[in-house]
């Protein structure tokens, strides 16, 4: 499709849309997430839907005018999965907001895409319950973006991800067809499991309207530790050392000095005063203070100075750190994060290889991690005028995926391929998983109009 034709395309289903908007601002507000990633150029227009069937009449507009539609929640996302640009036009989903139903009895809640994550655990905790996929950014990511990534968090390690707390999906296909998967029930097992599927496909299969999740009685009890170490070595072992005394913390979260030092300058904390590393690790349910005792004798070999939260308040003071991680190192410059996972035994190795390509590419790199499920996130932070796709951060960038795949891991464990990752995916999947699975995305989109040049 020429340059000008993808205009008028683009001009016939933003005239046609309710809510639709070529404003400048709007269109440069949403032409990229917090990636940092650039797009050349900016979208065609933005088309604000309020409810389902207007996500229906767009995107049978879509179809008929064979124009490229991307998918945009809360903008949070990481790997620019949500970038637009010249021809393309966002279909914004974050006016779908509301929370439609709670059931405490059956535990579970209907929302709508752009219900915010934080939000939904607000609304379930009145009823003594909670969501568990908890991303660093609760506060400002919508279930919608959570799903179309697989998007984990902290309470992951015990919970699981986003995948095992969707019962079912209401999804606006690339021609307009309203597609239901999944079921109300805990178990099933009727026919291929499309709802699996649908989570974490990036926004490239369809576009969800409607969400059941899965919510879980809140712990009656939560144990909080805080424990510094010498180095991220000394703190990498320390983790491995919990998992192998065989316990399931629903925490384990570990920052780098240099993170810390970057939380402390922007706070006025003091975390980089008592140690090289930090280590955040909770326990909960019955058991949480004697699973607790177990897991202080675990890492006492290893750390320099521990603290035990004395109450609620204390303990989100010391989860509140490793959520400011990424907020504080955006006050130095463009972030670029990375989500590689390696298996849990292997993260003093891949800290050090961390470390070796800083060294070798001349890029500062920032380290969170997950570490009871071995996924980090080195977040590389360059100059604001910098790119963050050429150069030594893209150097950087694929070096530490082949550092993870060397030590046995992925290129991404919870953000997504989007733009930014692409390079490597044949490298990972190989060629023939590769072409099978775009091969299941041409079947739900034969005119690749939904999200074109993301994940696949």
């Amino acid at each position: 499709m020429s340059t000008t034709t993808a205009v008028t395309a683009s001009a016939a289903l933003l005239t046609a849309s309710a809510n639709a908007s070529t404003d400048l601002d709007e269109r440069v507000r949403v032409s990229t997430d917090r990636s940092g990633y650039v797009p050349p150029s900016l979208p065609d227009g933005v088309v604000y839907a309020t409810n389902e069937e207007e996500v229906v009449a767009t995107m049978k507009l879509a179809a008929a005018h064979n124009v490229p539609v991307v998918p945009r929640g809360a903008g949070t996302g990481l790997a620019a999965g949500a970038s637009a640009q010249a021809g393309e036009v966002v279909l914004d989903l974050a006016r779908m907001n509301r929370i439609l139903h709670i059931d405490p009895v059956e535990q579970l809640a209907v929302v709508e895409p752009g219900v915010l994550n934080a939000q939904v655990n607000a609304a379930a905790g009145e009823h003594g319950l909670f969501y568990a996929p908890d991303p660093a950014s609760t506060a400002i990511c919508s279930i919608g973006g959570n799903i179309a990534t697989n998007a984990g968090g902290m309470w992951c390690a015990k919970y699981g991800v986003t995948r095992e707390s969707v019962l079912a999906l209401r999804v606006v296909l690339p021609d307009g067809r309203v597609l239901r998967t999944g079921r109300n029930t805990i178990k099933g097992v009727t026919g291929y499991d499309l709802n699996a599927l649908m989570i974490g496909s990036e926004g490239t299969l369809g576009v969800v309207v409607e969400a059941t999740l899965r919510l879980r009685p809140r712990p009656v009890q939560t144990a909080t530790v805080a424990a510094y170490f010498p180095d991220v070595d000394a703190a990498a072992l320390a983790a491995s050392a919990i998992i192998a005394a065989r316990l399931q913390p629903s925490v384990l979260e570990l920052m780098d000095g240099p993170t810390l030092e970057a939380v402390d300058t922007v706070h006025g904390t003091n975390h980089r005063s008592k140690g090289g590393a930090f280590l955040l690790a909770q326990t909960d349910g019955y058991g949480a203070f004697l699973e607790q005792d177990v897991l202080l004798q675990a890492i006492q070999p290893f750390a320099t100075h521990i603290e035990k939260a004395v109450d609620p308040a204390e303990a989100d003071a010391l989860v509140a750190t490793r959520r400011e991680a990424i907020p504080s190192l955006e006050k130095l410059g463009r972030v670029s994060i990375c989500d590689i996972g390696v298996p849990r035994n292997r993260l003093a190795d891949v800290f050090a290889g961390l470390e070796d390509i800083s060294r070798k590419t001349g890029v500062r790199i920032f380290n969170v991690a997950h570490a009871a499920d071995g996924n980090l996130h080195p977040m590389i932070v360059v100059d604001p005028d910098q790119s963050i796709t050429e150069g030594p951060a893209k150097k950087a960038l694929g070096d530490m995926f082949y550092l993870a795949q060397r030590l046995g891991g992925t290129l991404t464990g919870e953000h997504g391929v989007g733009l930014l990752k692409r390079d490597w995916l044949e490298d990972e999947l190989g060629a023939t998983s590769l072409e099978l699975q775009r091969s299941i995305r041409n079947v739900f989109d034969p005119q690749g109009i939904l999200n074109p040049g993301k994940a696949i």
